[in-house]
């Protein structure tokens, strides 16, 4: 079967859900996102860009720039009505790691099935740690992220220490709902982004 064909099997199946995609820092989460948005004709929705453009509160930029998650509240207060905007509705959603602390997960679970966008599948774009570094060794001379400083070296590393201990379990919980698509996040991105859509179909 083509691709155009299979594409638009996972485009009847999805509706107007949402995809939700969750990976360790450099797998490409925002970049396979945008790609997934544009073929499903979807809208991307990051919690990281929203809260990093959000001006209210001085101590939430603060906490993002020690690369530690901000408290599970105030992220729900900014980050999900979001979801529920009515320029949004009947269309697709694909969300980059949103609800990232274990307990967030069934915010997220709940207003995207009220704003008729269901969490319907959940990739985990994997790499391990030592690839991480690698793409941030990479990444560095390029500047191709902008100017973020949760890149930060040293700040890299409590970003994959709150990966591990607050949102792999918010994988889990999504595994337990059979939600989960693992996807060997260390391929090329061309790469990857065709395993995301074999996947897809297969889960379909």
């Amino acid at each position: 079967m083509q691709e155009s064909e299979k594409i638009n099997t996972i485009k009847k199946w999805l509706g107007s859900g949402s995809i939700n995609i969750f990976g360790r820092p450099f797998a490409g989460k925002d970049t396979q996102g945008q790609r997934l948005a544009m073929l499903l004709d979807g809208t991307l929705i990051g919690g990281g860009e929203i809260l990093r453009s959000d001006t209210r509160t001085k101590h939430i930029k603060k906490a993002m720039h020690t690369g530690m998650l901000i408290p599970s509240r105030e992220y729900v207060k900014i980050v999900l009505p979001n979801l529920s905007h009515t320029d949004l509705a009947s269309r697709p959603i694909i969300l980059s790691s949103v609800g990232r602390w274990i307990g967030e997960e069934s915010s997220v679970i709940k207003v995207t099935q009220a704003s008729g966008h269901p969490i319907m599948a959940v990739i985990d774009l994997a790499i391990d740690e030592d690839i991480v570094r690698s793409r941030w060794q990479l990444a560095r001379p390029i500047g191709d992220r902008g100017r973020r400083h949760d890149d930060a070296g040293e700040i890299l590393e409590i970003r994959l220490r709150e990966f591990k201990n607050k949102t792999e379990p918010v994988l889990e919980v999504y595994r337990k709902l059979g939600l989960v698509i693992e996807v060997d996040g260390s391929q090329t991105t061309e790469e990857v982004a065709q395993i995301i859509i074999e996947k897809l179909y297969d889960f379909v």
